[in-house]
Order: structure tokens, then C-alpha cells, then sequence
């Protein structure tokens, strides 16, 4: 007995040795014959809080990576591919989703500002706040940022069907690409306030080569492998949605004449001939 007490010892120290070098390892209690083992493991690396941290992007190499892509999309490199680049099959919807709703705000806000700058000092301009520009604004970015994805996915598997191409993207990658592409007119979008025309539109065509060119590279790989006329009509219908958003948005929310002003000083005259005349 003396000698079965003295083996019992020995492996519990063994097993308690082994459990402080390994802190994080699972180990296994022995009971009784009426009694279940019982598991003690360590909490795994990369588990609970830190799994959602990855999914929201709140994790500081997240956040890093964000800024890559953000450069990324400001500075095109001819000839690299955006997704290859930056994305590498990880993509994110937390950069495309606040790039998307910082450019609703500053669309709407730079709008209502350009307004009030433009009449500022006519004695009949009375300025009232359009909060109508933040749903209109964000329509807009979110359906195109959204819809416009899902139809080039679909068009994109569509083809790859019947021709099989090289690259292909996935819808989370397009979606993230649309993202980033957007996050030049924040910028822009600022500068709008200016009241010149000829200055705001030399800043969209400033931005729409550089977002532009961005989608027409990191496209092109995933076409040209199909007809030349197909792969040509691709990029372009790309590039000119791309166009149809920028000068959309200049025009509807900057240029577009305002009524929030009562022309008091032309109606004068006409009620004065008005009364005239009946007298």
C-alpha cells in the first residue's frame, strides 16, 4: 500500500509540474467511478472579444491595414492590382461603411453651407437647414456603394461561366473596393463649398481620375480575358456610373438653383403697376 501511495504522489507532482510550465494547457482530472472528468482548459488565443474585435475592425492592425487601403485608393500605382495590393482575400466592410456614411455628411453639410455662402448678404435670402440632403445623400452613396457591386458580381460570374478568366474577385472584395474608391470625395466634397463653378469642377475631374482609375485597374485583370468588346464595354459602363455619381452629386447638391429666398424686390414693381392700373 505504502508503495501504490508513494506512485500516486509522484505522478500528481509530475502532472502538477507539467500544468505550471503550461499554464495554457488542457489537463484532465481523474475522480471517482460514479463521477464524470472534469476539463480545465485555458482560454484560446484569438477567442471571444478578440474574434469580434476582428470582425468590426477594432483590433490596431485592423485599423493600420484601413489606412493602407485608404492611401492605397488615393495613390493608384499603374500596373498593380488594388485587391492584390491591399485586400489579399481580407476584405472589410468597416472602412467601406464609415468612408460611405463620412461622405453622407460631408455631401449634405458642404451643400448647406455652399447655399448660405452663395446668398450670403441678399437682404430677401432667409437660409433654412435642408436636413432632407443627409437621406437624400445617403441613398445615394449606400445604393451605389451596394447595388452597383451585386451587379458587377453577377455580371462578373455570369462571364466567368462561359469564359474562364484568370481573376476573379468575390462580392465582399468588389463591395470593399467601392469602399475605398469613395473615400477621395470627402475631401472633395469639402472643397465644394467654394463658391466657383469652374473650381468645383476641376476638382471632381481631379477626383474622379484618381477614384476612377482606381476601379479601371483593379476591373480591367478580371475582363480581359473575355471578347475585347465586352471587356472594353465593362470598364467603361464602370467609368461612367463612376462619372454619373461625381457630377450627380456636384450638380444636385451645389449647383442646383435654391427657392429659400422670396424675390420681395422684384415683386414691388409689379404690384405697384398692378394698383395703377385698377385705379
Amino acid at each position: 500500500m505504502a508503495a501504490v501511495g508513494d506512485l500516486q504522489f509522484e505522478e500528481f507532482g509530475n502532472a502538477a509540474a507539467t500544468a505550471a510550465e503550461n499554464p495554457g494547457a488542457t489537463t484532465i482530472s481523474i475522480e471517482g467511478p460514479g463521477e464524470s472528468p472534469t476539463h480545465q482548459a485555458g482560454l484560446p488565443r484569438g477567442s471571444g472579444g478578440e474574434e469580434d474585435d476582428e470582425l468590426l475592425g477594432n483590433d490596431d492592425s485592423d485599423k493600420t491595414e484601413v489606412f493602407d487601403r485608404i492611401k492605397g485608393s488615393l495613390l493608384p500605382i499603374p500596373g498593380k492590382n488594388f485587391v492584390r495590393l491591399y485586400i489579399r482575400s481580407n476584405p472589410d466592410l468597416y472602412g467601406p461603411f464609415w468612408i460611405c456614411a463620412t461622405l453622407v455628411f460631408a455631401i449634405a453639410i458642404s451643400g448647406n453651407l455652399s447655399n448660405f455662402l452663395i446668398h450670403l448678404g441678399e437682404k430677401t435670402y432667409h437660409y433654412v437647414p435642408e436636413f432632407r440632403k443627409v437621406s437624400i445623400a445617403a441613398t445615394i452613396i449606400y445604393a451605389y456603394a451596394w447595388l452597383v457591386p451585386l451587379a458587377l458580381w453577377g455580371f462578373l460570374m455570369w462571364r466567368n461561366s462561359k469564359v474562364m478568366n484568370i481573376v476573379s474577385y468575390s462580392f465582399l472584395e468588389i463591395v470593399c473596393v467601392y469602399g475605398y474608391s469613395l473615400f477621395i470625395y470627402i475631401p472633395t466634397a469639402v472643397l465644394w463649398i467654394i463658391p466657383q463653378k469652374a473650381v468645383r469642377w476641376i476638382l471632381v475631374m481631379m477626383a474622379l481620375s484618381v477614384s476612377g482609375s482606381v476601379l479601371a485597374m483593379t476591373f480591367w485583370p478580371a475582363v480581359r480575358e473575355d471578347n475585347r468588346r465586352i471587356a472594353l464595354a465593362t470598364i467603361v459602363t464602370i467609368v461612367l456610373l463612376h462619372t454619373l455619381l461625381s457630377v450627380g452629386c456636384l450638380a444636385y447638391f451645389f449647383d442646383a438653383p435654391e427657392m429659400d429666398h422670396l424675390p420681395t424686390a422684384t415683386a414691388a414693381p409689379n404690384q405697384t403697376v398692378a394698383a395703377a392700373k385698377a385705379s
